[in-house]
C-alpha cells in the first residue's frame, strides 16, 4: 500500500533546517516580542475573567435575576448559598492570583 511509509515512519530522523552540522538538535523558540506579547495576553485574560467571577455571585441584578437559576429550584437554592457565592469568589482571585504569578515568574527564552 502507498500510505504504509506514513504510518510506520523510519526510525531515522529527517534532516531539516533544526538540525546543526553535527546532529545536534536545535530547539528554536518564539521570538522575544511574541513571548511577550502571548505573557501580556494571558495576564489580561485572567485578571479579567478573575475580576469578573469574582465580583459576579455578589452583583444581585444579574446573580439573583437571572432566568436559569430561577428555572431550576434546586440549583438556585445552591447558589443562593453565601458559601457558594464565596467560593465562587476565591476561585475568581485564585485566577487573579495565576496571571499576576504568571507576569512575575516570566523569564524570556532565546534561543
Amino acid at each position: 500500500m502507498s500510505g504504509d511509509q506514513q504510518l510506520f515512519p523510519s526510525s531515522e530522523p529527517p534532516v531539516s533546517s533544526t538540525t546543526e552540522a553535527n546532529g545536534e538538535a536545535v530547539r528554536r523558540s518564539a521570538p522575544i516580542w511574541l513571548q511577550r506579547l502571548s505573557l501580556f495576553v494571558l495576564v489580561l485574560f485572567c485578571v479579567y475573567l478573575g475580576v469578573l467571577v469574582m465580583l459576579l455571585p455578589w452583583w444581585t441584578r444579574i446573580w439573583d435575576h437571572n432566568l436559569f437559576i430561577q428555572a431550576h429550584p434546586p440549583l438556585s437554592a445552591i447558589l443562593h448559598n453565601g458559601a457558594v457565592r464565596g467560593v465562587i469568589s476565591g476561585i475568581g482571585l485564585l485566577d487573579i492570583w495565576i496571571g499576576i504569578s504568571e507576569a512575575v515568574h516570566y523569564r524570556d527564552y532565546r534561543g
